[in-house]
């Protein structure tokens, strides 16, 4: 996933000195506008303050902070620090307050506030139908999947549990000659991946099925399949932070050991690649719990430079021990 790029050391300021510096700051906003920088610099202190959960797109206050500010401000994150000296609106500066209020009372996941995310490069519609997309396979799929496949050769892929389409349309967008499958078991989120289809003119080349699992796919073979399935254990599910409330269940939960859509993908995934396919899936958390249910598979677990794991990759060859 592209991360947000503002994070950077806070000044620690104490006692009277900050205080001072605070009412200055607040005052300087009346008069002639808060500034960018000093909005990021405040939301962030807020989040942290609030203690809220980070993990929908960015791993902490300030690259969040940023995120809700250059979103209000109608600003691109390409421009970084160098927008931080804009002034802000009155208005603007009250609807900055309103979304960060709701982030902290609501614990909502703030691309469900701001109704977009980034995934490879894109950026997508999201809201509580699907999941925030933030899938460490987004590295992958830039890489083209490389060294695992010959790029130029690749026709077809599948995508397993689309929900927003994040994947599957930064599929498309990586190989450019393929035509992608986009299944999802849920009609609701099926609807947001038709959205950001049509928002990327993806149309010709990625359809959108409503299967569960392999079903709408009977007879396709394809030269990869990928998958950020459902992966979460029943104790797990419990333990999770309030934000995750608001996700979809059908897209977190999986059973007691957070490996029942592992099974089923397993036991179709063979019949759909092609000789030389591969099959790539994000287990996260439950990465110890496949490695002991499947010892006899030869998982590849890639490097992800951006930060996150828990995705193995396997070769159709590697499939047939589990056939």
């Amino acid at each position: 996933m592209r991360r947000l790029s503002h994070t950077a050391a806070d000044a620690a300021l104490t006692g009277r000195e900050a205080g001072a510096r605070r009412e200055a700051a607040a005052n300087r906003r009346e008069a002639a506008g808060e500034s960018v920088g000093s909005a990021i610099d405040r939301v962030a202190r807020a989040l942290k303050s609030a203690r809220v959960h980070f993990g929908h797109g960015t791993d902490n206050a300030r690259d969040e902070a940023a995120e809700l500010v250059f979103f209000i401000a109608g600003l691109n994150h390409d421009l970084g620090s160098s927008a931080y000296s804009k002034r802000l609106s009155v208005r603007r500066a009250a609807r900055i307050d309103a979304l960060l209020a709701r982030r902290i009372a609501e614990r909502m996941p703030l691309p469900y506030l701001t109704h977009r995310s980034f995934f490879a490069g894109l950026e997508l519609y999201v809201d509580e139908r699907v999941l925030v997309p933030r899938s460490p396979i987004a590295e992958l799929v830039m890489q083209r999947f490389q060294p695992w496949v010959d790029a130029r050769r690749v026709r077809r892929v599948l995508d397993i549990g689309t929900g927003s389409g994040a994947i599957a349309l930064a599929c498309a967008m990586a190989f450019p000659k393929a035509k992608v499958d986009a299944v999802d078991v849920s009609a609701a989120a099926l609807q947001v991946a038709r959205r950001n289809l049509r928002r990327l003119k993806l149309e010709k080349r990625v359809r959108v099925l409503q299967s569960n699992y392999f079903d709408a796919v009977k007879g396709r073979r394809y030269d990869i399949i990928v998958s950020n399935p459902p992966y979460v254990g029943r104790a797990e599910m419990r333990r999770l932070p309030r934000e995750y409330e608001h996700e979809p269940r059908i897209g977190l939960a999986s059973g007691a050991d957070g490996l029942d859509s592992v099974r089923a993908i397993f036991a179709g995934a063979r019949r759909h690649l092609r000789s030389g396919g591969i099959l790539v899936v994000e287990v996260g958390n439950t990465e110890d719990t496949l490695l002991r249910t499947f010892r006899r598979l030869p998982f590849v677990w890639p490097q992800i430079a951006m930060g996150g794991g828990g995705v193995f990759l396997l070769r159709a060859r590697d499939l047939d021990e589990e056939s």
